[in-house]
């Protein structure tokens, strides 16, 4: 019976800590993950979207190719090393029997640069492609293998894009899941061609427009003398007054990382609170426990009183046994908090998320359940070491 009391006392803790422990082990998996994906768009990068939160709908908010011509002028911009334009959009890709709807983006040859992002097979677009406007793609590893399952090498072969051939020229190296979605699922054209035969899109002067423009600055270090530059240069171009807001943004990789990391920051801390609710409920469970089991050993304790133990000896011998109890349930929801982590890394591993347990995670794990031992035995304790010898040992 004892041991059954025991063991549904140390519920709440071995709730409580498990909880603990698989929150913080996947709020740094998480950040982890995320760190990871956007790493992976490329080295020393930001890129630039038009519109902002801030401006009025009184004008439409475009980018253009002349935009990136002046962000790559080492006289206007000297901590940009270049820019990328690139125009995206969905696309129906076909060959003979099969179809498949996905990502088509139009770019230039500075796109594999800045993304650091190599060819497998094949070639990847050039500067004539982009001057002759050629009607050739590099496919990604999904899209290939969905389209030609059963070839190595399938340059020269031909894809139709909303129904306009493409020629294969090449096939890029595989990037997995990043960015929260399939990079390989995608069909890199011309920048030019894209814009006359895919995504004509125009400002209301005719000029092409861009989806949006990857930069990359000169080296990590400049990242922020890069975004102040291309802040100036695009208000300038676009005629913004002093005071109003840019109809553009400029987004980097730590800005994107750090609002992810502030949400799973918030979550983890709530989800931590409903967490601790358990912790209290299973201290609050301790104290009861205790504080029964002071009422059955009222002779034990009057008798080791009778026999010269000390108020302080008696207390401790209390405490001890909290501070155990809490700590055994710790250690048994460290373990199933550690089989939680592990659970949800095993759903999660195709999309690339990996929970992380961290030593940090189980010492505060185990010193935050023995300080709930401490902290609900104190009453017990006390009202232990002060019961009377003489009442003690005449209790029934």
């Amino acid at each position: 019976a004892n041991k059954l009391r025991a063991a549904l006392t140390m519920l709440g803790i071995i709730i409580g800590v498990g909880a603990v422990i698989t929150l913080m082990s996947v709020g740094e998996g998480v950040q982890a993950y995320i760190t990871e994906q956007f790493q992976s768009i490329g080295t020393n990068l930001f890129f630039i979207i038009p519109g902002s939160f801030e401006q009025e709908l009184k004008r439409p908010a475009y980018l253009t190719l002349k935009d990136v011509e002046a962000l790559e002028n080492p006289a206007e911009a000297p901590d940009i090393r270049r820019g990328a334009p690139l125009v995206q959009g969905g696309a129906s890709l076909t060959i003979p029997g099969k179809e498949r709807f996905s990502d088509v983006s139009g770019i230039t040859g500075a796109y594999a640069i800045v993304r650091d992002w190599d060819v497998a097979i094949g070639n990847f677009i050039t500067a004539v492609d982009e001057q002759a406007q050629s009607r050739v793609v590099v496919l990604g590893q999904t899209t290939a293998n969905y389209f030609f399952p059963d070839q190595y090498d399938p340059t020269g072969e031909f894809v139709r894009i909303n129904g306009v051939p493409f020629r294969v020229i090449g096939i890029m190296a595989e990037r997995g899941g990043s960015n929260f979605q399939d990079e390989d699922d995608v069909a890199l054209i011309p920048l030019n061609t894209a814009l006359s035969r895919i995504f004509p899109r125009r400002t209301n002067t005719g000029q092409p427009r861009l989806s949006f423009i990857y930069v990359q600055a000169t080296s990590e270090d400049r990242m922020d003398a890069a975004l102040e530059e291309a802040a100036q240069i695009l208000r300038q171009r676009h005629r913004i007054l002093p005071g109003e807001p840019d109809d553009f943004t400029a987004i980097s990789q730590s800005d994107i990382i750090g609002t992810f990391q502030q949400i799973t920051s918030v979550l983890t801390v709530f989800l931590g609170a409903i967490a601790g609710i358990s912790l209290l409920v299973g201290g609050i469970g301790i104290m009861n426990i205790m504080l029964v089991s002071v009422t059955e050993r009222t002779r034990e304790i009057g008798l080791r009183k009778a026999v010269g133990a000390r108020k302080r000896d008696i207390l401790m011998q209390f405490l001890t046994e909290a501070i155990m109890l809490s700590t055994f349930g710790g250690g048994i929801g460290i373990m199933l908090g550690a089989r939680g982590a592990a659970l949800a890394t095993y759903f999660l591993r195709e999309q690339g998320f990996h929970a992380v347990l961290t030593a940090n995670a189980i010492t505060l794990a185990t010193l935050f359940s023995a300080a709930v031992g401490l902290f609900f035995g104190i009453y017990p304790a006390q009202r232990a070491a002060g019961l009377n010898p003489i009442d003690a040992l005449r209790y029934e």
